[in-house]
């Protein structure tokens, strides 16, 4: 007799992401689907033993950009090293689509500013054989890769679209543009976007250092476009608010779109290092705008949000000294060797960075710019900062991180902790997590390739809050439920995140005494030999995705079972 099931997972500890007890027991997949979960006395044509290991689900990655990845690409790491089974993409309001064709230079122009993509990536990467976003979804859908995606319609490319030059220069819309972009919206949603997307941080710039064409919109024109949302029946609104001008201005936006539009909202959250706690009167205004019926969480980075410096890296802490343009187009030993000679050392240490993007400024924060080592700490002690070691040593910060790149020859990685360490510490970021509104999200996967990688906090989450002690430690269901049932719920994804006897067959094997996070690593595979950063991972024994073993013992099968997740608003043509 033939086996009756395609897996069988046995003896494993399974938190099925709901956030209940866990259980021990069996998992067996037929057709995709979970047809069991308990003891499972059936065989399987492929078994693993899971005992002394956890079975997750899959995990929800709410905040990627592999827009244009999921293109040129089938495997979608780092997140599907990490975990992740779904990956939403077209956050922040930049994306590919809809585009014409004399607007893919603006739109490359956004992207590389924004989300850190090489231009030549894009141009040689992408066919650009779509110009209205339903025809960009169908490009997607027709595409293999490891996991699953879901994508948001961007707000940047929308309103060139339908605006022209008007859009990009960021003039106001005209009630005919608006009209044109609320039908578009509708579209997108029947055509199974997930959502509609936006930014209005002004740290956003174009690679030319313009602010991106949705800066600073009218709240109008998001009302306007969001009933599309409301005429379709669907959607979720994501959004990047601009804290730096003041939360209770920014959050006006969560509150009159969920008024207009009667769609549930999404949007980035997090705490300042050393700034007044402002983020608990976000989650107040959170809990108000739930209470009154309103549909509202936030998405929160579970380590700090910022940048990773280095020599091979988009930025480090001399990138825009005027000294280093003599040797930055040396390959890293040579740059090295230039770096010994007292006289360029004494240039590069007391020079002052000459004008440029906003993200510069982070590699010189010396009091929150911290080595990165391996395994990495990415929450470090503060006295191990530049600033901490040049007051215990008795020099300036800019020694320091110099003296760090010759020792490490040009190879040594800095973190650079822009947000969510208040006080040197994850405490808010644990209490944010906690919040009955708040999911953990911003792993900006498939974007920020030369400066961060935070795809992995999935695995961070685990291996710092679950398997860590101390006041921060965090329960394994609970934490699974973040990451699974908890972001798909937020992101109107309501298939999948749990395991469930009938239920999509997404889900980890992992060994959590084994799970270690390594040090990012620059790889070149991207189109045209690009780099970017990654991450790897040990411990995940499986990850499946429909039913598919796609990653075993932390390495990819080369299975391919991934899909485009059109959203609930979808109408398929007739």
């Amino acid at each position: 007799m033939g086996a009756e099931y395609d897996w069988v997972i046995r003896g494993g500890k399974i938190a099925d992401g709901t956030g209940g007890d866990l259980i021990e027991g069996d998992v067996a997949i037929r057709d995709g689907r979970i047809a069991a979960i308990g003891e499972v006395n059936g065989s399987g044509t492929d078994e693993i033993d899971a005992k002394g290991k956890i079975v997750t689900p899959g995990f929800i990655d709410v905040h990627t950009h592999y827009d244009g990845q999921c293109i040129w690409a089938e495997e979608l790491s780092p997140s599907s090293s990490h975990g992740v089974t779904t990956a939403v993409m077209g956050n922040c309001g930049v994306g590919f689509a809809p585009c014409r064709k004399a607007d893919h230079d603006m739109l490359i122009n956004v992207m590389e500013g924004v989300e850190d993509i090489p231009g030549v990536v894009m141009t040689e990467g992408l066919p650009w054989d779509w110009e209205t976003f339903p025809e960009y979804l169908d490009t997607v859908a027709a595409g293999k890769r490891d996991i699953d995606v879901a994508a948001y319609l961007p707000h940047s490319p929308l309103r060139v679209y339908a605006m022209g030059e008007r859009g990009a220069a960021r003039e106001v819309a005209t009630e005919d543009d608006l009209a044109l972009m609320r039908r578009m919206t509708e579209e997108a949603m029947r055509a199974g976007a997930i959502g509609f997307a936006t930014s209005r941080l002004s740290i956003h710039k174009t690679a030319d250092g313009e602010a991106i064409p949705t800066f600073d919109t009218d709240i109008a024109e998001l009302e306007a476009i969001t009933r599309g949302m409301a005429d379709a029946g669907a959607g979720t609104f994501q959004v990047v608010l601009d804290a730096f001008v003041g939360w209770d201005r920014e959050y006006q936006v969560i509150e009159r779109v969920i008024a207009a539009s009667g769609r549930p909202a999404t949007f980035t959250l997090a705490s300042g290092n050393d700034a007044p706690p402002r983020w608990r009167r976000v989650l107040e205004m959170l809990e108000r705008t739930n209470a009154q019926g309103g549909i509202a969480n936030a998405q929160v980075m579970p380590r700090p949000i910022g940048l990773i410096a280095g020599l091979e890296l988009t930025v480090h802490p001399f990138v825009l000294c005027p000294s280093w343009q003599k040797i930055a187009h040396l390959p890293i030993p040579e740059q090295v060797a230039a770096m010994r000679n007292p006289a360029l050392r004494a240039a590069l240490i007391s020079e002052d960075f000459t004008p440029g993007h906003p993200f510069n400024e982070l590699a010189r924060n010396w009091r929150w710019l911290f080595p990165l080592d391996d395994p990495p700490d990415y929450a470090p002690p503060a006295h191990t900062s530049m600033a901490g070691q040049a007051a215990a040593r008795g020099c300036t910060p800019q020694e320091v991180a110099y003296d760090r790149l010759l020792e490490t020859e040009g190879r040594g990685l800095f973190l650079a902790a822009l947000g969510n360490y208040e006080n040197a510490t994850l405490d808010s970021a644990h209490e944010m997590l906690r919040h009955p509104h708040c999911v953990p999200g911003l792993g900006d996967g498939g974007a920020h390739y030369g400066a961060i990688c935070d795809a992995s906090y999935s695995t961070y989450l685990l291996t710092q809050f679950v398997k860590g002690d101390g006041p921060l430690k965090l329960d394994l269901a609970e934490a699974v439920h973040m990451l699974g049932w908890k972001a798909a719920g937020a992101v109107g994804l309501h298939d999948r995140g749990t395991l469930r006897v009938g239920g999509r067959a997404d889900l980890n094997v992992i060994d959590l005494d084994r799970l270690t996070l390594h040090l990012p690593q620059v790889v070149r595979d991207l189109p045209a030999g690009g780099r970017r950063l990654h991450q790897r991972a040990t411990g995940y024994e499986a990850t499946f995705v429909a039913g598919e073993a796609i990653r075993r013992f932390d390495e990819s099968t080369g299975a391919r079972p991934g899909q485009l997740i059109r959203g609930p608003g979808y109408r398929a043509a007739a």
